[in-house]
């Protein structure tokens, strides 16, 4: 199984000069099985740049899991370019609205609304199929197992494990570590705690002992504080996070937008001076778009 990074910038594209090296593309993660299955974890405008080069593989058929709703890890969508392609098969994974009540085929049906986009869905020429995801309930993805679990996220956030053959990955998606909201005296925090207890422990054993956990680090624990209750997490507690579970390799992805290039490596530099030595075995990296990974 392999694994290919085409978009890890946070909440807004950024390209640039600031942001070349590591790339300037919201969220999308290619990953291949070992018998050629196609899953794509999130639609971000990395996506667009996956599609053009699948253009050279046709016929495309894919299974895209969406891990949350919020537009920058969906606003590439209407641009993969196999939807408009009749060879093509595109099934569309994703979470109940719990709000809403409306399914993952909710999201494609807002994004070409005429105001918004230009070309219906009529128009699109693909075969596309809609899955809503049970919470905690595994599928069969070609030679692969697709697990999920809910992070911690102002919306719905699935985050996934893929395992195909004994390897696996799992995505976090957008991800806040879990924190008490009610101060201790209140009465409502001991049973909120035990709440958040409960969660943290079912997202750790969703990732336990993955071999390749890719998780939104978005601030440097400096920033953390002045943006508690956003929804994304920091470095520091997705090192925390890898070491708990006991994963093999750790990628930091989610990255600010307003951060360059040089910015990022050096609150990098700073995070990794502050938690060496790491436990033996535990690689941690920087994702960059191009990044490619095979688990082998």
């Amino acid at each position: 199984m392999k694994f290919r990074f085409w978009g890890v910038r946070g909440s807004i594209p950024s390209p640039g000069p600031r942001t070349v090296r590591y790339g300037g593309n919201t969220t999308c993660i290619e990953v291949g099985t070992d018998n050629g299955t196609l899953i794509i974890l999130d639609a971000g405008t990395g996506i667009f740049a996956l599609a053009q080069h699948l253009l050279t593989r046709l016929p495309v058929h894919a299974n895209i899991f969406i891990t949350h709703s919020h537009w920058d890890h969906i606003h590439g969508l209407p641009f993969f370019t196999p939807l408009f392609i009749v060879s093509s098969k595109v099934r569309l994974h994703g979470a109940l609205d719990p709000v809403t009540g409306n399914g993952i085929e909710h999201v494609l049906g807002v994004q070409l609304q005429n105001s918004y986009f230009p070309v219906s869905e009529a128009q699109m020429d693909a075969t596309i199929d809609y899955r809503t995801l049970d919470i905690g309930t595994p599928i069969e993805v070609g030679d692969a197992v697709v697990d999920n679990v809910v992070m911690n996220h102002p919306v719905t956030n699935l985050g996934y494990r893929i395992s195909c053959n004994g390897k696996s990955v799992f995505f976090t998606g957008d991800h806040e570590p879990f924190y008490n909201e009610h101060p201790e005296a209140d009465p409502r925090h001991a049973p909120f705690q035990a709440h958040i207890e409960e969660r943290g422990r079912a997202v750790d054993q969703a990732m336990a002992g993955v071999d390749a956990l890719i998780v939104d680090c978005s601030y440097s624990h400096a920033e953390y504080p002045a943006k508690q209750g956003w929804g994304h997490g920091t470095f520091d507690a997705a090192i925390a996070m890898a070491i708990r579970v006991g994963a093999k390799a750790l990628y930091c992805t989610h990255h600010e937008p307003t951060r360059s290039d040089d910015e990022l490596e050096a609150v990098f530099a700073d995070v990794m001076a502050r938690h060496a030595p790491l436990p033996a075995g535990l690689n941690v990296v920087l994702a960059y778009e191009g990044l490619e990974v095979t688990l082998a």
